[in-house]
């Protein structure tokens, strides 16, 4: 069993770019890698693509409530481009409509920045996790920027202790290990929007900002979706197992599917790190699936 908790789909598959995956479309994925649920994130952010209607997401998920949770999300700039807009009203709304987190958050703006943080603080407000992805560049990319080590991620967690924040990301899973260089930190994109370097996939021999924010923040929470988060445990088969047996409370599977071609490796590592020994039972279905019917409230 799994429950994945990341995942993107349209009502109508887009006309252009990105060929979204369908809700059936979807489910497909869902039923070969024999996942069970997974929750529906709406994509808000023009930086990323074309805004999706919050309202899709919550359709989709009561035509499907036996495989789809809904998320909320909201731009930052949105209701007035300022620090004071009253986002916490419009969070509510959608809590009040069955959303049961807000994400995955993606305008290219600071993490720090006095918009976001009114986000982050609204969400604390109305107690809905958040997910966001991050970048290693302002402007000609998408993702909340943060500097390496990721201090403004640190300040974030110490300002909203109650808020669920979750990680995700090549910006924040390259940071499971000390980086060698700024490189490592993402996918660039040059102008062109053709990928310039990628991260390192090398053993952790020194750990980074993430566990050890881990270890310190009880609020900090672990999106393992996409491929990203696969490379950061997949890369050291020693100590992957280790970090996900440290933080088996916080971690949870995902897919990040965007288009069905999507590959997925994520399952069958947890599949076979937990008969090889390398994770107990207990871990791998707490990152399955338990951690996230205990945040969900899936009964």
């Amino acid at each position: 069993m799994f429950i994945d908790i990341h995942a993107h789909a349209y009502r109508i598959k887009p006309r252009a770019f990105i060929p979204f995956c369908t809700p059936d479309e979807l489910i497909k994925c869902y039923d070969e890698h024999k996942i069970d649920m997974g929750v529906l994130l709406p994509v808000v952010n023009a930086e990323i693509y074309l805004p999706q209607s919050v309202d899709d997401i919550i359709e989709m998920s009561e035509q499907h409530p036996d495989r789809f949770i809904p998320y909320c999300n909201v731009d930052p700039r949105c209701l007035s481009n300022s620090p004071q807009a009253p986002l916490d009203t419009v969070l509510q709304a959608y809590k009040d409509a069955g959303c049961k987190g807000i994400g995955e958050v993606m305008p290219n703006m600071a993490l720090m920045d006095p918009m976001v943080q009114n986000l982050f603080s609204c969400a604390e407000k109305v107690d809905m996790p958040i997910v966001y992805d991050g970048s290693a560049q302002l402007t000609g990319d998408f993702g909340l920027y943060d500097d390496p080590g990721l201090p403004q991620l640190e300040w974030t967690l110490l300002s909203y202790p109650k808020l669920k924040i979750f990680g995700h990301g090549p910006v924040f899973w390259s940071e499971i290990a000390r980086l060698d260089t700024i490189a490592e930190r993402a996918f660039y994109l040059n102008f062109r929007r053709k990928q310039v370097c990628k991260m390192n996939s090398g053993p952790v021999t020194e750990e980074g900002a993430v566990p050890k924010l881990f270890r310190k923040y009880e609020n900090l929470h672990g999106d393992l979706s996409d491929g990203t988060a696969y490379n950061a445990i997949a890369r050291d088969s020693n100590y992957g197992p280790r970090f996900l047996s440290e933080f088996e409370d916080r971690l949870y599977f995902g897919t990040d599917y965007v288009t069905p071609t999507m590959p997925l490796e994520l399952d069958k590592l947890l599949i076979s790190w937990r008969e090889q020994g390398k994770i107990s039972e207990t871990t791998f279905r707490k990152i399955a699936y338990e951690n996230a019917m205990k945040l969900l409230d899936i009964k």
